[in-house]
C-alpha cells in the first residue's frame, strides 16, 4: 500500500530518537508491557521461590514450591477467564489485571506460606519498581534516549573546552575560588567515600527537581516555537504523554551536558591540584598531614613536582558536583548558557516536530485512501 513504508520510516525515526509516544496508536498495553512480557514472566517465576523457608526440611520446601506454582496457575487462570481468554493461555496484551497479579501474587506467597510480612511488602515494592523501570525503558524508550544521547557524547567532549572558554567563565572563576579555599579542603578532604557519594546524589536530586519544574515550560515553549513553522502549523498539539516523552529527551540530553561539564571541571582541578597543591599546603589546610598519595604519583617531571592524593580527588569531585548543579540551573535561566548549550538540542527537537507533522499527514492520506478503496 503506498505510503505505509514512509510511515514506518518515520516511526522508526521516532523510536531511535527516544520519542515512541509520537507514534499514533501507541499503547502501553500492546507496545510497552507486552514487549516486556519475557522479563516480567522470568521475574514472576523466580519469585515463586518466595514460598521457601530455610528452616524447613527439603520435603517441606518442595511442597511449598509446588503449592506456590499451584497458586500462580490459579491466579493466571482467573485473570485469563476475567479477560475472556482460555484459562492457561499466554496473554497477547498486558492490562491492569495482569499487572496487578504480577505485583500481588508473588507478594502473597511468603505471607501465606510462612507469615513473612516484611518479605511480602518487599516483594510487592520490588515488582512495582520493575513495572516502573519497564515503563521508563519501553514506554518512554529510555534505552533509545540514552543511545541517542551517547551519540552526542563525542561531539560534546570535543566541544567542551571551547564551550567552557566561551560560555562558563564565571563558573570556572567560582570553582577556582572554591578550590583554593582552606574550608573546602577541611570539609571534603577527610570525607569518606560513602558520604561523598551521598552528597553527589543529593546534588543530582536537587538538579533533577529543578529540571522537573522547568522542563515542562521548555517543552511548551518549544512546541509554540515549532508551531510558527508553516510545515508544523497544521499538526495537532502534543498530548500530555507526548510532552512527557519530549521532556524526558530534553532531560537526558541536558543531563549529558551537565555530566560532560562536571567531569571536565573535575579533571581540570585534579590536574591543576597535582601541579599547584603541594604537600605543605595539604598539611596546612587539612588534618591529613601531606595527604595520602595514590598510584605512587609523588614525583617530579621536568623539574615540576606532581602529586595525586585521595584528598585532591575528593575536593575536585566535590567542586565538579557543585559546578554541575550550578551549570544545570544556569543553562535554563541564563541566555548566554542557553545559546551555547541548549539551543542546538532544541533545534533538533524542533526538526522532529516537522517530521511529526509530515508523519501525521501521511497517516491521514493513508486513512483517506483506505476509506476510498
Amino acid at each position: 500500500m503506498p505510503g505505509v513504508h514512509d510511515t514506518d520510516v518515520h516511526e522508526r525515526r521516532f523510536r531511535r530518537a527516544g520519542l515512541p509516544l509520537l507514534i499514533e496508536d501507541y499503547s502501553a498495553r500492546e507496545d510497552v508491557f507486552n514487549r516486556a512480557f519475557p522479563l516480567l514472566a522470568l521475574v514472576f517465576v523466580v519469585e515463586l521461590l518466595g514460598a521457601l523457608d530455610l528452616d524447613w526440611s527439603w520435603v517441606a520446601n518442595v511442597a511449598a514450591v509446588a503449592g506456590a506454582v499451584g497458586v500462580a496457575l490459579v491466579a493466571v487462570a482467573a485473570v485469563n477467564r476475567m479477560r475472556g481468554r482460555p484459562a492457561l493461555t499466554v496473554p497477547e496484551d498486558l492490562g491492569w489485571p495482569e499487572l496487578a497479579a504480577f505485583v500481588v501474587v508473588p507478594a502473597l506467597l511468603p505471607l501465606v506460606f510462612n507469615g513473612q510480612t516484611t518479605s511480602a511488602l518487599v516483594t510487592a515494592a520490588v515488582n512495582l519498581g520493575v513495572l516502573a523501570l519497564v515503563a521508563l525503558g519501553y514506554g518512554l524508550a529510555l534505552g533509545s534516549i540514552l543511545v541517542w544521547a551517547s551519540r552526542r557524547l563525542v561531539h560534546q567532549l570535543a566541544a567542551t573546552v571551547g564551550l567552557l572558554a566561551r560560555a562558563v567563565p564565571l563558573l570556572l572563576l567560582f570553582a577556582i575560588v572554591l578550590f583554593v579555599n582552606a574550608e573546602m579542603w577541611q570539609v571534603f578532604a577527610p570525607m569518606s567515600g560513602g558520604s561523598l557519594v551521598a552528597i553527589g546524589l543529593l546534588l543530582a536530586v536537587v538538579a533533577l527537581a529543578f529540571l522537573a519544574v522547568r522542563l515542562p515550560r521548555e517543552v511548551r515553549e518549544l512546541e509554540r516555537a515549532a508551531a510558527e513553522d508553516p510545515r508544523v502549523a497544521a499538526a495537532p498539539p502534543l498530548r500530555r504523554s507526548q510532552r512527557l516523552n519530549v521532556g524526558m529527551v530534553l532531560l537526558v540530553g541536558h543531563g549529558l551536558q551537565v555530566l560532560v561539564v562536571s567531569v571536565a571541571i573535575t579533571g581540570f582541578f585534579v590536574l591543576f591540584g597535582m601541579l599547584a597543591i603541594d604537600e605543605d599546603v595539604v598539611a596546612a589546610w587539612t588534618a591529613e598531614g601531606g595527604g595520602r598519595v595514590l598510584l605512587g604519583l609523588d614525583t617530579t617531571i621536568a623539574g615540576v613536582p606532581v602529586r595525586l592524593t585521595e584528598e585532591l580527588l575528593r575536593v575536585s569531585a566535590a567542586i565538579g558536583g557543585l559546578s554541575g548543579l550550578y551549570f544545570a540551573i544556569s543553562v535554563l535561566t541564563d541566555s548566554a548558557y542557553r545559546e551555547e548549550f541548549l539551543d542546538e538540542l532544541t533545534d533538533e527537537m524542533r526538526e522532529t516536530f516537522v517530521v511529526r507533522a509530515d508523519y501525521l499527514a501521511l497517516r491521514a492520506a493513508e486513512g483517506s485512501g483506505a476509506d476510498g478503496s
